[in-house]
């Protein structure tokens, strides 16, 4: 029997700073874990590689999320289960993946915007408030929200535990 999650695509969106890295890599263990082949796409480590020239402007961020969304769809149409954790500030960034996979789940990472400058892992808020980056979605620039997310998570009240184990009940998954 096929496992639900077989060619599916999980994206893990929300403003930067809310643990999308972090739980991404605790929930590919568990997908891994119960035998799906697992291909994790994370913004961080792929925009230099997809899109080196791309800027965080709209036109860069589009030209991002198009290649990612391609990346994402093509592997789930060979049997991967794709964990995608990426900001995509915009809901049109994610609707290609939303249209070109029949199994789509999205996850929305929430956070109180004081925990996340407070929070800062890459100086991003700080950087944005001092004017040094005019397109840092949730603080500078707008960050649109999933309209039917399958769960929200806020990773300010929750911690990783409890936001994995969550994910991992709304996903299906053993516990």
């Amino acid at each position: 029997m096929t496992h639900p999650l077989r060619s599916a695509a999980i994206w893990l969106t929300g403003p930067p700073a809310t643990g999308k890295t972090t739980l991404a890599a605790a929930l590919s263990a568990r997908l891994q874990a119960v035998g799906l082949a697992v291909l994790w796409l994370d913004s961080d480590d792929l925009r230099p590689v997809l899109t080196p020239e791309a800027g965080y402007d709209d036109a860069g961020r589009a030209r991002f999320y198009a290649a990612l969304a391609h990346l994402a769809r093509r592997a789930t149409e060979g049997g991967c289960t794709v964990l995608v954790s990426a900001t995509a500030s915009r809901r049109a960034h994610r609707d290609p993946l939303r249209r070109g996979v029949p199994r789509f789940h999205e996850i929305l990472l929430a956070c109180d915007p004081a925990i996340l400058r407070a929070r800062d892992p890459k100086g991003l808020y700080a950087r944005a408030a001092a004017g040094d980056l005019p397109h840092l979605p949730g603080a500078t620039a707008p960050y649109e929200p999933p309209d039917h997310p399958l769960l929200t998570l806020d990773t300010g009240r929750l911690s990783e535990a409890e936001a994995l184990a969550r994910l991992v009940e709304a996903l299906g998954l053993p516990g």
